[in-house]
Order: C-alpha cells, then structure tokens, then sequence
C-alpha cells in the first residue's frame, strides 16, 4: 500500500522554527518529485515547494523564499520542510504529495496526486 506520513507540525511562535518530515512506505520515494502544499482555513490548496526526484531542482512558492528551504534523503525514502521566521498566515494544514512529474506542475498552481493526511502548523503568539 502506497502511503506518505507527514510529522512535525505543532504550535510555534512567530519567528520561530519547525521542520516538516514527510516518509513514505510502499514505494521508492527516490523515484518522484515531492511537493509540499498547504491549506488554510477558507482558502483553497495553495503550492509552496516542491523537489524534483534528483534533489537537483528546488521551487518556492513567493510568500516562503527565504524561509522554508525543502530537501529530501532518498536512502531514508524522507523528504523534509525546514520552515523558519514563520508568520501568522503561515497557519495551515501542511501536506506532503508525491508525482513522477517535475515541480513545474506545482510552480504552474497544479497539483499532485498521491497524498499524506497532513499535518498542522499553527503560528500564534
């Protein structure tokens, strides 16, 4: 059974830090692109990073450049999200996908199809 697992997630001050794991068991992570997304209460599922298979290529969404750095650790079939200086609108359920697509899919608005449950960020003081 395909399946991705994100952790992580929690409740942090603004300007503070959490790192993202999204672990996959079934398949051979190695072999897709990951993407992280998120959705916050009322808005629809917004792209914010993305991976491609190789590691080689990196995109970020505009409102986390400079902030979340996403990287992935094929021997242990685990992508990360290091989320830092973190804001009140970065507030979402986080959710990790996996496509044999490149992250121009995610830099487009689209979306990739295999799916964690999500893990919540909540920044508030």
């Amino acid at each position: 059974q395909l399946q991705l697992v994100e952790s992580g997630g929690g409740l942090v001050q603004p300007g503070g830090s959490l790192r993202l794991s999204c672990t996959a068991s079934g398949f051979t992570l190695g072999y897709y692109a990951i993407a992280w997304f998120r959705q916050a209460p009322g808005k629809e599922r917004e792209g914010v990073s993305c991976i491609s298979n190789s590691g080689r290529s990196t995109y970020y969404a505009d409102p986390v450049k400079g902030r979340f750095t996403i990287s992935r650790d094929n021997a242990k079939n685990t992508a990360y999200l290091q989320m830092n200086s973190l804001k009140p609108e970065d507030t979402a359920v986080y959710y990790c996908a996996a496509e044999d697509a490149p992250c121009t899919v995610v830099a487009g608005g689209g979306y990739f199809h295999s799916w964690g449950r999500g893990t919540q960020v909540t920044v508030s003081s």
